[in-house]
């Protein structure tokens, strides 16, 4: 049995570190990825586009996510689209865990 079979924590996966965001890419396939980010307080990624759809699901914590000049919060257990070719960015409000699915096809 591989350990893509066995069930896991995605919260566990990835680990806070001081004044840094931290990432581990699950799934890499011409089709998308899966991607686990760990954001420190503060902490987070200027504004850019992404040529497809993306979905931030918040393990733990909370984020500001502003998309297309529109700040929102997302707190742990919610998800929020980030569509293609919008220019997005997000900021830690609190340190924070998310899982980034992006759907290329």
């Amino acid at each position: 049995m591989t350990d893509e079979a066995k069930p896991s924590s995605l919260v566990d996966m990835v680990a806070y570190q001081d004044m840094s965001v931290v990432s581990k890419t699950l799934i890499q396939k011409k089709t998308g990825t899966v991607t686990l980010f760990a954001f420190d307080q503060g902490q987070g990624l200027s504004e850019h586009t992404a040529p497809f759809d993306a979905m931030a699901l918040v393990l733990d914590g909370e984020a500001e996510i502003i998309i297309a000049g529109r700040p929102h919060r997302v707190s742990q257990g919610e998800m929020i689209i980030m569509p293609a070719h919008e220019p997005h960015a997000l900021r830690a409000v609190k340190k924070f865990k998310m899982m980034l699915t992006m759907i290329k096809s």
